[in-house]
């Protein structure tokens, strides 16, 4: 039987700033994860859940049959971005600081 390829393998180092990665599947579950997202099952379910409610949601003509592919939280000192892909969810948390007003 071959060993299942890492999902994160490759990922992790095009994201040079990248405190933590999570990969999640389509029921929330963590596929492979590191740093500050190692195995955050709670994060996993509430990005899963937003995505899942996204997707539901026609933000334009409801003719489109394009659906979203990725999305972006805010905090005060990091964001998270996740996108869907392969039927995986792939969350990246960066370092994000605002500008000076």
């Amino acid at each position: 039987m071959a060993a299942e390829a890492n999902p994160l393998q490759g990922f992790e180092n095009q994201i040079t700033d990248a405190q933590g990665f999570l990969v999640i599947n389509s029921d929330g579950a963590v596929l492979a994860s590191s740093g500050d997202l190692e195995n955050d099952e709670n994060v996993a379910g509430l990005i899963t859940k937003m995505l899942q409610t996204a997707a539901k949601m026609p933000l334009e003509d409801k003719t489109q049959t394009e659906t979203f592919k990725r999305m972006s939280l805010y905090f005060e000192d990091f964001t998270l971005m996740a996108a869907v892909a392969n039927e995986k969810i792939f969350v990246v948390k960066r370092p994000w600081k605002q500008e000076s007003e």
